[in-house]
């Protein structure tokens, strides 16, 4: 394998084997050519499928080898004449237990390597020489079953994918032209495409329901254990539980392009990525290995004691340090991934933990970003009924709040709306098109004042916390329809979190006029707001804050895509099945509860101490253990005991990350009882 082939190699303890790494070694120091095993015990081979047989594999040498060398104990103290068949029964043991260890050892020496596979694999082999076969065999007995434990650990990348995998079925009811249905594979699916899906079934493929309603259980997206109720016209993606009714879906996406398979990727891309304290071992660890060996022929120049060395081989290999930091990403990633928080690089999740200010978007945000139609105030003698159904003549070909509040209330007043050409949306400011010769306008002020149109400076209906936006015809000005927004009841909530986790600034940005935002930043307690904000306003707004902050911004993932790439970390709300809240953020939330959002931190920040803490556990135990061994006063059983018991301590330690947010999920299920 050249070392273009390698530039996407993947290995499941989370590290990209690319070409950035020196001659492709991962943390541990192994070269994971494409037949290789290190001593984490991974199988770098592109199948899934052999991983899981070297790991049974290893089990097997465990039980057989442990049996063996048990045995030999029983004879030496059942039977103490029997002192051949227990030498056998131990060297045996201690054969079978070391055999795999020494075989991944011989292949790196073969290629000219010498990483931490090497280390155990000598500490075994001078027991060996020693004819010390129990002690062999018990050194061998616990690092293979650290190894065991480890790979277990860590291949979480592998197992959160193919459960994902499994959430998608193999096969769809397609339904013919005819109406007929025909049973195919769910990868033969096209854009367009009409499919069936009965009761019980899951999706296997994003798709717009075109026929029935039923109520979709969407918790492998959202994270909520709240089924949602789904009718024709609703979208449905893949991977969700279709539970009470049967319904036809015209197909919208397939393959890698669905939510399902977006999520996908980005657990990829969250388990292969590096944070900088593994970066640093990377760049080590080719210079460890030399260095202990070195230390070791030291201690047997000057003690002559080969227990003392082969303990100092066995405690010098550094799982517990090299399993620190993977162990609790995989950890903090499945708990984010189980709350619908998909974290695209781990280096956001430790960049989170360091954030001090946010900066949010207001409406569908902060806000519910249902806008709803208020008031209609037409200018010299237009009726609210012609002001609305010019407005909504434009309108009906935007998907902004305000558009939909139009076309919500045009349709329950059952207006004839009239069809325009030539419609143009210009983003933060307003859409216009031509009707029978006749321009139409609709936005906000300052850009109606661009085309010379006269709209009044401020109005006093205003001051009641409406959101304004102005309708003409060629040069004329028909009136203005005000809206009103809902804060979101979990808002003043979120801002006290974020407060009590360290965060010392809240702002908010909108296009919103200044007395809309004066009240909801008054109602939220922010500290500091903006409105009237362009798309590049808001961007400025943001780099002034960068430069004494952290900055995290928040926002839906379409208008505030600029706002959300400018930010130190940019978090997505709402992302699902949304590309650009997915591509422009470093954080997307495929919900819209806000509560995640100081979940998310909590999580940042204990991640982080939990790593800190694994680093600070396996750097003790190793050096302390180095010197006790140099000293003399460090059995190699006692050392072998040790290094499984560190890295039991240190996967169990990151172990608890993985409920975090449970009381969340918790009061769900509760409130979803509660509504039944």
């Amino acid at each position: 394998m050249t070392m273009s082939d390698k530039h996407d190699e993947k290995c499941c303890c989370g590290h990209d084997h690319s070409h950035e790494h020196d001659h492709g070694k991962c943390c541990c120091g192994h070269d994971h050519q494409e037949d290789s095993t290190c001593i984490c015990g991974h199988d770098h081979k592109a199948e899934g499928g052999v991983g899981h047989d070297r790991a049974m594999g290893r089990v097997c040498f465990a039980l057989v080898g442990g049996i063996l060398t048990a045995n030999s104990f029983i004879l030496e103290k059942l039977l103490p004449e029997q002192v051949f068949a227990a030498s056998i029964s131990a060297l045996l043991g201690a054969f079978i237990l070391a055999l795999p260890i020494i075989i991944t050892a011989f292949k790196d020496l073969i290629k000219g390597k010498v990483y931490m596979n090497e280390l155990v694999a000598l500490a075994i082999l001078a027991a060996l020489v020693k004819a010390d076969f129990q002690t062999a065999g018990i050194i061998a007995f616990f690092l293979l079953v650290t190894i065991i434990l480890e790979t277990r650990t860590a291949s979480g990348a592998q197992r959160s994918i193919e459960a994902l995998i499994k959430l998608t079925p193999n096969t769809a009811h397609r339904v013919n032209a005819d109406g007929s249905e025909s049973d195919v594979a769910a990868s033969s699916l096209a854009v367009g495409d009409t499919i069936r899906i009965r009761p019980g079934e899951n999706f296997p493929v994003d798709g717009t329901i075109v026929s029935g309603e039923s109520t979709v259980n969407q918790a492998s997206i959202t994270g909520e254990s709240v089924p949602v109720e789904k009718s024709s016209g609703d979208d449905v993606f893949a991977g969700t539980q279709n539970l009470t009714g049967a319904v036809d879906v015209r197909v919208t996406k397939v393959g890698g392009d669905t939510t399902l398979g977006k999520v996908k990727d980005m657990i990829m891309q969250a388990e292969s990525s590096r944070t900088p304290v593994v970066r640093i071992i990377d760049r080590y660890a080719g210079y460890y290995t030399p260095t202990v060996l070195m230390v070791a022929w030291i201690t047997w120049w000057f003690s002559r004691d080969m227990n003392s060395v082969i303990a100092f081989l066995v405690i010098a290999c550094p799982c517990a340090v090299v399993l620190a930091t993977p162990t609790a990403v995989v950890a903090a990633v499945a708990a984010a991934a189980r709350l619908g928080i998909f974290i695209k690089n781990i280096s956001h999740l430790e960049l989170a933990s360091r954030i001090t200010a946010f900066v949010f978007d207001k409406t569908g945000t902060l806000t519910d970003g249902l806008l709803s139609v208020v008031k209609l105030q037409g200018n010299d003698g237009v009726t609210p009924a012609e002001l609305l159904r010019s407005a909504a003549a434009v309108e009906r070909f935007s998907n902004h709040p305000t558009a939909l509040a139009i076309m919500k209330l045009a349709g329950e007043a059952e207006l004839e709306i009239d069809d325009v050409t030539g419609f143009t949306e210009v983003h933060g400011r307003g859409v216009s098109g031509s009707y029978n010769g006749v321009l139409l306008r609709v936005g906000r002020g300052n850009w109606m004042r661009s085309f010379g149109i006269e709209v009044p400076e401020s109005d006093p209906e205003e001051a009641a916390g409406m959101s304004v936006v102005y309708v003409s015809r060629d040069e004329k000005l028909l009136g203005w329809i005000g809206f009103r927004d809902k804060i979101r009841k979990e808002s003043p909530v979120l801002l006290n979190d974020l407060r009590k986790l360290g965060v010392r600034y809240c702002a908010m940005v909108t296009g919103d006029r200044q007395s809309v935002a004066e009240e909801v930043a008054s109602k939220l307690n922010i500290d500091e707001f903006k409105s009237g904000c362009l798309p590049e306003t808001k961007v400025e707004f943001v780099e002034n804050v960068k430069k004494s902050n952290r900055v995290a911004v928040v926002g839906d993932g379409v208008n505030d895509a600029p706002a959300l790439a400018a930010g130190d970390l940019g978090i997505a709300m709402g992302a699902i099945g949304s590309d650009i809240a997915i591509n422009s953020a470093s954080v997307a939330l495929m919900t819209n509860d806000l509560r995640r959002i100081a979940l998310l931190i909590y999580l940042a920040k204990k991640s982080q101490v939990i790593i800190n803490q694994n680093l600070l556990f396996g750097m003790l135990f190793v050096f302390g253990g180095m010197i006790l061994s140099i000293i003399g006063m460090m059995s190699p059983i006692w050392a072998a005991v040790l290094h499984a018991g560190s890295t039991l301590i240190i996967i169990f330690n990151s172990a608890r990350l993985v409920r975090t947010g449970e009381e969340l999920t918790l009061a769900e299920n509760e409130s979803a009882g509660d509504n039944a």
